[in-house]
C-alpha cells in the first residue's frame, strides 16, 4: 500500500451521514412493512440489507474510488464471513469515541460484514482502581492483578461491553455480547503476576454462533482456567490469538494515537517492515513497555500467517479507508522482506528468479530485447540493483561516468505495487545516489508515481524524461541529451493506461512538483515601501499587511482623493496621503527613498510610473498588481506565482507582475495534472462583489445581486488569456459575480485520463506538500472558510464513471492570496526575507 496523510474530517461526516441513512432506512421500512409472518419478515431484512448497502457503497466511494471499493469488498467477501477481520478495540475509543467506533462498524455491518471485535479497558480500569483506593502495580509492561483488581477488571469489562454492544443496537446493528467462553488459559506466572493467564486454546463456536445468526460479536479478553477461574489476558495478545485460529484477511487494531508514533521525532510510522527492521526497531530507546510487547506480538503472530498478511494500528475514524482504498492510513505493519543489493550478475544466486523478473519489461515481453542481450549489457557496464528476497520489485540503476546516474529498469509485479515494495525500492535508491535520471513511457499506468518522485520531467514523442537533485544547467543539458535521443530507451513498470493518447498533449518542463522555500539566510534590514493606489479593497489589504510585517514600512502613499488625509489602518507612522506625481516618483527614485513600488492601480494605468522610475536607473522593485505585465515578453518583469514558478528566478528580479485572483487559483488547481490533460479546462468561477472593486457598477451593486448569481464577460475574460498563457494550455473560463464579500469559488472540469481519484489526490498533496499556502483536502472547499484567510484550499477530486474527467474544487480569497497576500510574499522573495514574513500561516 501507498500510506498516506489521514482524512479524519471526512470520514467523520461520511460515518455520521450513515449512520443516519441506517436509522432513517430501518425506520421507514419497519413502518411500511408488515412483519407478522416469517416470509414478509426476511423481505424486509432483505430490502433494508440492500438498501443500506447501497448507501453505504455511495459513501465508501467517496473515501476512495469505485473500482477500490469494489476491489475490496469482491476481496472481502470471497471468504466466509468470520474471516473477514478482527478489529481489537482500545478501552480509550469505547470511553472517548463510542460513537464513531458504532458507525465505523455500521459501515461493515450493513455491507455484509462480520468483524469479530475485541476490545480492552486499561485506562477504564485504572480510574476506577484509583476510585476504590488501589494503586495499578506492573512488572515488564503486565499489570499485576491481585483479586481485587479482578473484581474490578471483570466489572470494567462487563460494563464497557455492554455500552459497545447498546450502541450498535441503536442505531440498527444487531450485536451479541461475549464476555466468557472463548479463551481457555493457564496462569502466566501465579507467584509474579498472579490472575494474569497465558491462552493455552480458543473456543471457535460462540464466535461462530453469533456470525450464523447475523451478530457482530463483541468479546472481551477475560479468560478462565479449566477449572473456571477468571484470568486477565491482554488485549493485543487475546486478539493474536483470534487471529490464529480464524486466519481473518484483515487484522486491526483501534487506537486513540491512530498508529505507532516514534518517541524520537514524534511522527507517525507509516510501515513497518519486520523481516527487515525489527530487531534494530526493538533497540531504540522509545520502544518499551506496552509498545514493545505490541510489537513483539505481532512479529509472532505474522511468523505463523501468510507472508501476504499484515497488521495495521489506525484511528478508529480511518477503518474505512485502510480496509477499502489502496492507500490505507495508520502503521501496517507486515513482514515484508529485507532488500538485497547486488554489483554484478553472479551475486544473483537464482538466475531464474532474474530471468523471470526481467520478463515483465515491456521491451522483452514485445521481443524487442532478449533476455540474454540484456543480462549481456549489464556483464559490460557498473551497475546496481535493488530487490527484496523474491524480486517482486527489481531496480537496476547504471553507473555513467562523468554523466547523471540512470534508473534503466524498474520493474514491479502487481504485488510490489500493493505492498508498498516500490517505495521501499526508490527510498533506497535515493539514499545511495543523490542525483538520477529515468526515461519512463507516457503509456505507463504508474505515472502519477514517477512524477511524485522526481523534480522535474521533459516529454517527447512518447516518452518522458524524469530526474532529480539536478540544478538548472544539469537539468538543460539532460533535456538536451534527451532531445537528440542519446540516452536511450525508457524503462516501464506496468501495462499502457493510454494517458497520453491525445496528440494535444504537447508538455515541456514540469515544475510544479518540487519547487520548495529558498533556505537562503533570511535578510532583517528594514524597507521602505512606497504604494501607489491604495484606496481599493487590495490597497487596504496591503496596508494591513504591512503594519503587522517585521521588515517594511511605508514611507509613501498615494491618492489624489484622500491626499492630506491620514493613512487608516497603518499604526506603524502617521503616514499622510500624498498625489505623486511624475515628477516626484523620479526624485523618490533617484534618491533611493523607496524600495519597493506597489502599483494597486486599475489595468492600463500603471505604464507612466513603470517608465519613470525604469529612467531613473534605480535599484528599486516593483511589484504591480494589475494585468500590464502579466504577459510580457521581454524578459524583464517575472510572473509572481511563488508556488507554481522558480522562487529564485522570483528573488532575483525586480519587477514582478502580481498574478490575478482567478488566475492563482485556476493554476493551482489545474497544474499538478498539466501532464495527463487530454482536451480544453474548463474553469467556473464565483466571486464576492470586492472583485468588481469600490467603483460602482452592477457587479458590486447589493440590490442587484440579492438572491441573484451574475455572469459576466463571458468569453475572452483577461483571466482566461492569463491562465492559458501561463500553463502554456488553453483553457475556458466564465467568471461569475455573487452576493458575498469576498472570496472565490472555482469548479474546474479537466478532460484527462488514465487516472483515479486517489490517485489524482496523491498527486496535489505530493505537488504542494511544502506550500504553506496551499492546502489539498478531500472534500470539497467553501468560500465561508477561506474567506479572510492566505491559502488556497483544493479539494473535490470528483472523477466520472467514464473515467475520462475530473472535477476538481478551488476556494481563494481574491483579496489576500489572490492580490495582497501574494504581492507580500513575491517582496519577501525579492528582499532576502522569509517568504512568510508578515504572513500569518
Amino acid at each position: 500500500m501507498i500510506r498516506q496523510v489521514n482524512q479524519k474530517a471526512l470520514a467523520s461526516n461520511l460515518l455520521k451521514r450513515l449512520s443516519a441513512s441506517a436509522v432513517a432506512t430501518t425506520s421507514i421500512l419497519n413502518k411500511k412493512l408488515p412483519t407478522s409472518n416469517k416470509t414478509t419478515t426476511t423481505t424486509t431484512r432483505n430490502i433494508r440489507f440492500y438498501s443500506t448497502k447501497s448507501t453505504v457503497v455511495q459513501l465508501l466511494n467517496n473515501i476512495g474510488s469505485k473500482r477500490e471499493v469494489e476491489q475490496y469488498l469482491k476481496y472481502f467477501t470471497s471468504v466466509s464471513q468470520q474471516q473477514f477481520a478482527v478489529i481489537k478495540v482500545g478501552g480509550a475509543i469505547i470511553t472517548q469515541q463510542l460513537n464513531e467506533l458504532a458507525s465505523c462498524l455500521a459501515f461493515l455491518y450493513h455491507v455484509g460484514l462480520y468483524p469479530i471485535v475485541l476490545h480492552g479497558t486499561g485506562p477504564q480500569i485504572n480510574e476506577l482502581l484509583e476510585n476504590e483506593g488501589v494503586e495499578p502495580e506492573y512488572i515488564d509492561g503486565i499489570r499485576i492483578t491481585n483479586p481485587k483488581t479482578m473484581e474490578v477488571v471483570r466489572k470494567c469489562f462487563l460494563e464497557q461491553n455492554l455500552r459497545l454492544v447498546t450502541a450498535l443496537e441503536k442505531i440498527g446493528v444487531h450485536a451479541r455480547p461475549i464476555t466468557a467462553g472463548v479463551f481457555e488459559a493457564e496462569f502466566l506466572d501465579k507467584e509474579k503476576y498472579q490472575l494474569v493467564g497465558k491462552i493455552t486454546s480458543v473456543n471457535k463456536s460462540p464466535v461462530e454462533a453469533a456470525i450464523n445468526s447475523g451478530y457482530l460479536p463483541i468479546l472481551t479478553s477475560l479468560a478462565e482456567t479449566p477449572s473456571g477461574q477468571l484470568l486477565n489476558v491482554n488485549a493485543d495478545v487475546a486478539a493474536g490469538e483470534l487471529a490464529r485460529q480464524f486466519e481473518p484477511l484483515k487484522i486491526v487494531y483501534l487506537n486513540e494515537k491512530g498508529g505507532i508514533v516514534n518517541g524520537n521525532t514524534g511522527e507517525k510510522i507509516s510501515v513497518i517492515n519486520l523481516d527487515e527492521e525489527y530487531e534494530d526497531l526493538l533497540k531504540e530507546s522509545w520502544v518499551k513497555y506496552g509498545t514493545k510487547l505490541k510489537i513483539k506480538e505481532i512479529h509472532d503472530l505474522l511468523q505463523h500467517l501468510p507472508r501476504s498478511s499484515s497488521v495495521a494500528i489506525i484511528d478508529v475514524n480511518d477503518l474505512q479507508k485502510e480496509l477499502f482504498t489502496d492507500s490505507g492510513a495508520g502503521t501496517l505493519i507486515r513482514r515484508g522482506y529485507r532488500l538485497i543489493n547486488r554489483n554484478s550478475l553472479r551475486e544473483f544466486g537464482n538466475p531464474d528468479l532474474l530471468r523471470n523478473a526481467l520478463l515483465r519489461d515491456p521491451e522483452i515481453k514485445s521481443g524487442k530485447l532478449s533476455v540474454a542481450s540484456y543480462l549481456k549489457f549489464l556483464d559490460s557496464v557498473e551497475f546496481k540493483s535493488y530487490g527484496d528476497e523474491p524480486l517482486e520489485v527489481l531496480a537496476i540503476v547504471i553507473k555513467q561516468e562523468s554523466q547523471i546516474p540512470k534508473l534503466d529498469k524498474f520493474l514491479s509485479s502487481k504485488t510490489g505495487w500493493l505492498n508498498n515494495v516500490t517505495d521501499n525500492i526508490f527510498n533506497a535508491i535515493r539514499k545511495d545516489y543523490s542525483q538520477l535520471c529515468w526515461i519512463v513511457s507516457e503509456n505507463d499506468s504508474n505515472l502519477a508515481w514517477y512524477f511524485s518522485k522526481s523534480d522535474g520531467s521533459f516529454a517527447k514523442n512518447g516518452q518522458i524524461l524524469f530526474w532529480y537533485g539536478l540544478n538548472i544547467d544539469e537539468a538543460g543539458k539532460l533535456i538536451k541529451e534527451f532531445d537528440s535521443n542519446a540516452i536511450g530507451s525508457s524503462l516501464s513498470s506496468g501495462t499502457s493506461s493510454g494517458v497520453f493518447s491525445s496528440t494535444q498533449q504537447k508538455r515541456g518542463i514540469h515544475t510544479g512538483a518540487k519547487n520548495p522555500p529558498l533556505s537562503k539566510p533570511r535578510q532583517t534590514e528594514r524597507k521602505k515601501v512606497a504604494l501607489i493606489g491604495a484606496r481599493g479593497y487590495t490597497g487596504q489589504n496591503v496596508i494591513k499587511l504591512i503594519d503587522n510585517h517585521p521588515y517594511l514600512d511605508i514611507s509613501h502613499v498615494s491618492s489624489r482623493e484622500f491626499e492630506g488625509q491620514k493613512l487608516q489602518g497603518y499604526n506603524k507612522d502617521n503616514i499622510l496621503y500624498s498625489n505623486l506625481q511624475i515628477e516626484n516618483i523620479k526624485k523618490l527614485e533617484e534618491n533611493g527613498d523607496v524600495d519597493v513600488w506597489i502599483m494597486a492601480l486599475p489595468n492600463g494605468v500603471s505604464k507612466p510610473f513603470v517608465d519613470t522610475i525604469d529612467a531613473a536607473n534605480g535599484k528599486s522593485t516593483i511589484v504591480d498588481l494589475s494585468a500590464d505585465y502579466r504577459f510580457d515578453k521581454t524578459g524583464v518583469w517575472t510572473y509572481g506565482l511563488p508556488e507554481l514558478n522558480d522562487r529564485q528566478i522570483i528573488a532575483n528580479s525586480r519587477r514582478i507582475s502580481n498574478p490575478g485572483c482567478y488566475a492563482t487559483g485556476s493554476q493551482l488547481a489545474i497544474a499538478p495534472l498539466l501532464d495527463y490533460i487530454t482536451g480544453v479546462p474548463t474553469v467556473f468561477g464565483v466571486s464576492g462583489y470586492s472583485g468588481a472593486g469600490t467603483k460602482p457598477s452592477p457587479k458590486n451593486d447589493l440590490k442587484n445581486l440579492e438572491n441573484n448569481l451574475l455572469p459576466y464577460s463571458l468569453v475572452n475574460h483577461i483571466h482566461e488569456a492569463e491562465i492559458s498563457h501561463q500553463l502554456q494550455k488553453d483553457i475556458n473560463f466564465i467568471p461569475h459575480v455573487a452576493s458575498w464579500f469576498q472570496g472565490i469559488n472555482l469548479t474546474v472540469n479537466i478532460p484527462l485520463k488514465g487516472l483515479e481519484s486517489r490517485e489524482i489526490r496523491e498527486l496535489f498533496v505530493s505537488t504542494y506538500a511544502e506550500e504553506k499556502l496551499v492546502n489539498v483536502q478531500g472534500d470539497i472547499p467553501f468560500v465561508k472558510d477561506i474567506s479572510g484567510k492566505h491559502s488556497v484550499s483544493i479539494g473535490g477530486f470528483a472523477v466520472n464513471n467514464a473515467k475520462d474527467r475530473v472535477v476538481v474544487v478551488a476556494a481563494i480569497d481574491n483579496l489576500l492570496k489572490g492580490a495582497a497576500t501574494q504581492c507580500i510574499q513575491n517582496i519577501n522573495l525579492t528582499q532576502g526575507f522569509g517568504e512568510y514574513d508578515g504572513i500569518d500561516v
